[in-house]
């Protein structure tokens, strides 16, 4: 077995060539320490590539205290981190390396070119020119028994002493980009709290009132695939917490997905671990106020079908329309009141999330409570733990790529500290 690295104490290595181990690498670097970044796969920064191909959504615009509430149950840690690296600082951060940036209509923020991979190539332009050195193809093993950091890479096994270590190995979604989680039991091993990996921002597995999975076949060969919109979702979890938001989703071929789907997703996963199943009511028509829909759906409509009817009076057709008669049995929809009343609110029973590997994001990971305010773990003293892998979640629109940023540079800070203090 050959040392790659020379056992210099001062020596930084980050795991991960994601947002957040990047971001780490450059808070290094930039303290005046030499760098080298490990990344199992062929090329770095390829989930990152991959969630800007249609669009690349770096942060959002809204106020602060809105911003760090998207984070839960973690929104005190997250306002550790957006506090030192919040949304306008990244948006700087982006413009010093070329990349102008702009405010959506939704509020979130874009590169002029909404592309992901001239800020890459800038950024890793950057991080070479300052001495930062990258190692592709090293999958992390874990430690050895002198406490050195294990690879496995094209040359065979390697062992590398690192006087810092930063960990950015994400978490378990889009594993062929490199996320498998396989660190989870190498952390465990050594004492690290760890929660279980979780799909986040997932579509669902729905399940028709007759009990059947899925849609029916005369729906997908219509509609799968298609937006339902206008929209709105209202949920109430188990223990109180309530999600209510209007926006769009998607028909997938086994259910449900979509920014709105996704934007729930933690609500119904959470209650279909703990119940089996959740129940979401689908608001068909928010545009119109339920008393406008109760008068529209009761007024008579001579010849006409149900369905022109809806179509002309309050503008209900295709997936939609298709979803009434899928969801409601024929008694609902024969009676105008309680037809009306399902239009608002439509119960969607859904049963199980998607797998991991399909999820735009994870749960799970790293327990916040196992490491200092600076993210080093209690268990690994001088070892950091940055971005994905960490126990947090929030919902699409820049609020992961945020935190994640936010986290590697907290990182990359705590791990220069703790050289500097060596």
């Amino acid at each position: 077995m050959r040392n790659l690295l020379s056992p210099l104490p001062c020596r930084a290595v980050v795991v991960g060539g994601g947002p957040a181990g990047l971001m780490a690498a450059e808070a290094l670097s930039a303290a005046g320490h030499a760098v080298d970044v490990f990344d199992a796969m062929p090329s770095v920064g390829r989930k990152f590539l991959l969630a800007g191909k249609g669009g690349l959504n770096l942060t959002h615009s809204e106020p602060l205290e809105p911003f760090v509430a998207r984070y839960a149950e973690r929104a005190p840690a997250a306002a550790r981190w957006l506090a030192e690296f919040g949304p306008q600082a990244l948006r700087d951060w982006a413009a010093a390396l070329g990349i102008e940036t702009f405010v959506g209509t939704s509020g979130r923020v874009f590169p002029a070119d909404l592309k992901a991979a001239p800020l890459l190539r800038a950024w890793l332009h950057r991080l070479r020119a300052a001495g930062v050195r990258f190692h592709q193809r090293h999958r992390w093993q874990g430690w050895s028994d002198d406490g050195a950091l294990m690879f496995s890479g094209p040359n065979g096994e390697l062992k590398v002493q690192a006087g810092a270590t930063v960990l950015a190995l994400g978490g378990a979604s889009w594993p062929r980009l490199g996320s498998d989680g396989a660190w989870m039991p190498l952390l465990a091993a050594q004492g690290v709290d760890v929660a279980p990996l979780q799909p986040s921002n997932c579509g669902f597995e729905v399940q028709r009132p007759d009990g059947t999975r899925g849609w029916s076949a005369h729906l997908l060969e219509r509609f799968a695939g298609a937006p339902i919109k206008p929209a709105a979702i209202a949920f109430t979890a188990p223990d109180g917490r309530r999600f209510e938001r209007a926006g769009e989703f998607v028909l997938s071929r086994y259910g449900i997905e979509g920014s709105l789907v996704y934007a729930v997703s933690a609500l119904l996963r959470d209650t279909i671990a703990a119940q089996g199943e959740a129940t979401l009511m689908l608001d068909l028509l928010p545009t119109f106020d339920a008393a406008r829909v109760a008068a529209e759906v009761a007024r008579p409509r001579g010849p006409r079908s149900l369905a022109t009817h809806l179509k002309s009076r309050l503008g209900l057709a295709g997936a939609r329309m298709s979803l009434v008669y899928e969801l409601l049995p024929r008694e609902v929809i024969d009676d105008p009141a309680r037809l009306a009343a399902a239009l608002k609110a439509l119960p969607v029973r859904v049963v199980a999330p998607r797998p991991i590997a399909e999820a735009i994001s994870t749960a799970g990971g790293v327990r916040l409570e196992a490491m200092d305010d600076q993210l080093m773990l209690a268990a690994r003293p001088g070892v950091f733990c940055a971005g994905e892998m960490l126990d947090w979640e929030a919902p699409t629109g820049g609020y992961l790529l945020q935190a994640s940023f936010a986290s590697g540079r907290l990182a990359g800070q705590g791990a220069a500290a703790w050289l500097a203090g060596r």
